[in-house]
């Protein structure tokens, strides 16, 4: 396609139905049923993988995605499905490239699936492994244990100490450790980004915008972390406690949502805060959640069964309001 195929997975809670939001043609298609024991939603640009609780991780083919070639991208789509559940137990962490999905289990069991044959409608393991984390990056497997990343079947790359939180970006993969960020790159060398936060502040879920080198993460009470891997630099936004938070990439703001249902964009740099508006419907209800492309913002809010458009570079400008009919209780966006 000429054009991003931009499409978010929306998940009701209360009755366990899935639906697909086409933002080109603003339509709502039911796609899949989970269950009513939902607890939470990730995606990786294609598929959206639904924590079903005791019933396992639902595995949903979104039907559009793009790939990076660093200059550009080209878009594509096709037909979405279910392709149904893989065994485990909550909560989950995913992360894929071109050939493999990662899917790690609370206990700590790995899973690794064929991505080829994902695209083709199949769920397919090739192994399984126990980590405390597992990226697949330029065909090998990055595994965080013992206190230490290492390439399977080779070397330690470096240490990191109660590993948890990964991310994938052009610069890199991150994993979140005790003592700051360990940032392996194309040579497979692990370099510290160290940040002495206390357990209860330390950065363990990164949020970015896909292709960006800024992350963010939530700073415990305290606010947000940014994370600045170019510069290998951390930044503390002093913001008090977000309910959830995104980065919009190089140059551009840190969004946060906060309990009275505002939202924010506060500049990365300097930590000012730039726009705020009046958002969610309060109290806040199921799991808000900030998704970010390159032009816009997506918002869900589940009390108030709409999901917003955001223009982040229009002082947060409302650009649509979706009312899809149902309880966007969980949100992700395939398309990226």
């Amino acid at each position: 396609m000429s054009e991003p195929q931009s499409r978010l997975v929306l998940a009701d809670a209360d009755t366990g139905k899935v639906h697909l939001l086409d933002l080109l043609t603003e339509r709502a298609t039911a796609i899949a049923d989970v269950g009513r024991d939902m607890r939470g939603i990730t995606g990786d640009g294609r598929f959206a993988y639904l924590d079903a609780g005791a019933g396992g991780l639902r595995v949903v083919d979104g039907g559009a995605w793009a790939v990076d070639h660093g200059d550009h991208f080209h878009y594509y789509r096709t037909t979405p499905r279910d392709l149904g559940t893989i065994a485990g137990r909550p909560p989950y962490e995913t992360v894929a490239d071109t050939a493999t999905t990662v899917v790690r289990s609370g206990d700590g069991t790995v899973r690794l699936l064929d991505r080829a044959r994902m695209e083709k409608g199949e769920l397919a393991e090739t192994g399984t492994r126990n980590a405390a984390a597992a990226v697949p990056y330029r065909g090998r497997l990055l595994v965080a244990e013992a206190g230490a990343v290492r390439v399977e079947g080779g070397d330690d790359v470096g240490a990191c100490e109660d590993a948890e939180g990964t991310a994938v970006t052009r610069r890199g993969v991150v994993f979140g450790c005790a003592d700051g960020a360990l940032l392996v790159g194309e040579k497979f060398k692990g370099v510290k980004i160290r940040n002495e936060a206390s357990e209860g502040d330390r950065a363990k879920e990164f949020r970015h915008r896909p292709g960006s080198s800024t992350l963010v993460a939530k700073a415990g009470d305290q606010g947000i972390w940014v994370l600045d891997v170019a510069a290998r630099t951390w930044r503390l936004l002093k913001t008090g406690p977000v309910v959830a938070v995104n980065a919009v990439g190089e140059d551009g703001p840190v969004l946060s949502l906060t309990e009275d249902g505002v939202l924010h964009a506060h500049d990365p740099a300097t930590g000012k805060e730039t726009a705020a508006t009046k958002l969610l419907a309060t109290p806040l209800t199921g799991a808000p959640a900030i998704q970010v492309d390159t032009s816009r913002a997506y918002v869900n809010d589940p009390a108030g069964k709409a999901v917003y458009e955001i223009d982040y570079n229009d002082d947060l400008r409302r650009a649509r309001t979706f009312k899809p009919g149902f309880t966007p209780t969980y949100m992700t966006e395939t398309g990226r």
